[in-house]
């Protein structure tokens, strides 16, 4: 049992509607993701560690809980879906957790928009299972991202110097 719970992702779903924030929580839960849901951007940043003076100097979040994913509303007052979408996406120590973004408008050129800045996925509302059925993958990618990224470092110090040596000695 402690492996399931361990083995838990943590999506912070955000959404100004109630109807549609315990929709998408209600499917998440039974999909077996750990839910957090707030009703607006702003909450999410708090939420996240980025409080107002802190965006406003672009700096690093300090999140005390482990978000695996974020899934919000596009039309939201105050800060759209996209706003924040820009904004985790612009904070060094947030930038690697996915973002979805989800719409009951089909508009091509916000969609566009949303994937090209950086959002993983855009659902259209109403969202459905098998939508919720394709962020796993995103969040696998995410969980594996950090250990091969330092794999990939390791590898670039090493194999430069492993190179010379082998053509220094020919």
């Amino acid at each position: 049992m402690a492996m399931a719970a361990e083995a838990k992702f943590h999506v912070l779903a955000v959404d100004d509607t109630l109807i549609d924030r315990k929709l998408i929580e209600k499917l998440l839960k039974t999909s077996s993701y750990q839910v957090t849901a707030v009703d607006s951007g702003t909450k999410a940043l708090e939420f996240l560690g980025l409080n107002n003076k802190e965006r406003n100097s672009k700096a690093d979040a300090s999140v005390d809980v482990e978000v695996n994913m974020i899934i919000t509303d596009y039309c939201m007052p105050g800060m759209t879906g996209y706003d924040l979408l820009r904004e985790i996406k612009g904070c060094s120590s947030l930038k690697d957790i996915p973002v979805v973004i989800m719409s009951s408008d089909n508009i091509p050129s916000r969609i566009n928009r949303c994937l090209e800045d950086g959002a993983e996925e855009f659902f259209l509302k109403p969202v459905q299972l098998s939508d919720v059925n394709k962020l796993r993958p995103h969040l696998m990618r995410s969980r594996s991202k950090p250990n091969i990224n330092k794999r990939k470092a390791a590898e670039e110090i090493v194999s430069p110097d492993r190179t010379r040596t082998r053509f220094n000695q020919s």
